[in-house]
């Protein structure tokens, strides 16, 4: 009897030790991508093997930072398993006052080789001005508008500057009071949240359902608030070697509806496949 009992003691233990385990592993999150800024530096010469140690790490997306680059590497992309989620895409295409191709053709293009969003990366210093940004919600929904109808969905991704004052107001809400959040949302680089001043779990919270992706790069400690991006290279650190609460940002965007994570370290110390492997050590190690 005696040895009946402790075998069920020990089947229960046993059970409740593995549910327990699966859900603290459910904080990492389940697929993880490169945002190939990262590895600009080292692509041009070396792009398959770059792609190959990216997959070999254990990546499985990548969001281009060059939207002709992201089409002419599709076919290698695919062999490697690695899925094409995103794209940057150039500002002027979206807000003019540039050469490039038309916004439609670079939507399409991008919608052949099985891309989902298409991000605006970033607004200059020239064209931080108020005529800008009281235009830009207008232009914004166009955009998003076009991209939808392509089949992709239009993102806005954030540095710093969105969160210093212009006229007695936020920047940020300046840009996106008129902008219809269907059409336009957002992806969410934590780093630069952080270097303006904002905690990122309370504005996942606040955003919640306009977030489909998340940019995952961390900090140094004793990087003061600032709104603009001249911030010192060594400021940027692999994911777990920052100040940056990872835990609970990932734990609030599991519940906010974001669906897919990318690491990008703008510099690192020396090989950005090593800080890239560094990242992904830390997240796909973490319980909570």
């Amino acid at each position: 009897m005696q040895s009946s009992i402790t075998r069920r003691g020990f089947l229960a233990s046993a059970a409740a030790g593995a549910i327990a385990t699966r859900a603290s592993a459910a904080l990492a999150p389940t697929t993880l991508g490169v945002q190939l800024y990262t590895v600009r530096n080292v692509f041009p010469t070396k792009g398959d093997e770059v792609l190959k140690q990216i997959a070999a790490i254990g990546y499985k997306e990548v969001e281009g930072d060059n939207f002709a680059t992201l089409i002419r590497i599709a076919p290698t992309l695919k062999t490697l398993g690695l899925a094409p989620v995103s794209c940057h895409i150039p500002t002027p295409s979206v807000l003019g006052g540039g050469d490039t191709p038309p916004l439609e053709k670079i939507l399409t293009d991008l919608k052949s080789i099985g891309t989902e969003y298409a991000v605006l990366p970033y607004i200059g210093q020239e064209l931080r001005t108020m005529e800008v940004f009281d235009a830009f919600g207008e232009k914004m929904n166009k955009a998003g508008e076009l991209t939808r109808k392509t089949g992709l969905q239009f993102a806005y991704h954030n540095h710093a500057f969105e969160w210093g004052q212009m006229g007695g107001k936020r920047v940020f809400d300046r840009m996106f009071a008129n902008t219809d959040p269907k059409l336009v949302q957002f992806e969410v680089d934590v780093f630069w949240l952080t270097v303006g001043g904002v905690d990122p779990v309370a504005f996942l919270k606040e955003h919640s359902g306009r977030v489909p992706l998340l940019h995952l790069k961390d900090k140094v400690a004793d990087q003061k608030v600032q709104y603009n991006e001249g911030v010192p290279k060594a400021t940027f650190k692999e994911v777990g070697n920052g100040n940056i609460d990872f835990p609970g940002i990932l734990r609030t965007a599991k519940n906010i509806g974001v669906k897919h994570y990318f690491v990008e370290q703008d510099w690192t110390p020396g090989d950005p496949i090593a800080s890239l492997k560094q990242s992904f050590t830390y997240l796909t190690g973490l319980r909570g």
